[in-house]
């Protein structure tokens, strides 16, 4: 049986923008609070992704990217100790509203395997909550990036 955790959040910024941030991994440590990542987003690469919920134990493990879809969809399928066990799908989506003017990003795992009900129980809570405080991380450094860039451009308009 198949177990779901998803959350969302609205950006105001567009999907490009969400997305440059998104998988610009060597900067996670400036505003992700629940996530470090090595590697690239290429479908097929192999990340080395740090999980650190609040409240929870520190975790790492080594996902393979199953599909990438520029400034849509980042997935990738990690497994514990071996497949069938603990099994999860983590997913990145990126939709845009508004004409594309803004974006809602959904993150969202399928946990599978013989000990995915079990293992939930426990760190569950722990795992959304980090789902929750990266997507505010992410919402804050993208709509600060969009309004400095905003102001900087209307200052150089009126300067000239």
């Amino acid at each position: 049986m198949a177990h779901e955790l998803e959350t969302s959040i609205e950006i105001d910024a567009p999907p490009e923008r969400v997305w440059e941030t998104l998988v610009d991994f060597d900067r996670y440590p400036e505003w992700n609070p629940f996530m470090r990542i090595a590697g690239r987003p290429n479908e097929g690469a192999t990340l080395t992704v740090h999980l650190r919920p609040p409240g929870g134990r520190e975790s790492e493990f080594e996902p393979d990217v199953t599909h990438c879809e520029k400034h849509r969809e980042l997935r990738w399928l990690g497994h514990l100790v071996f497949p069938g066990l603990f099994d999860g799908e983590h997913r990145f989506r990126l939709e845009p509203l508004d004409g594309g003017e803004r974006t809602r990003f959904e993150q969202s795992e399928t946990f599978s395997g013989v000990f995915a009900g079990l293992l939930l129980r426990f760190v569950g809570d722990e795992t959304r909550a980090g789902f929750v405080a990266m997507n505010e991380g992410l919402k804050t450094r993208v709509e600060g990036v969009v309004a400095a860039e905003k102001r900087e451009a209307a200052e150089s308009t009126d300067a000239a």
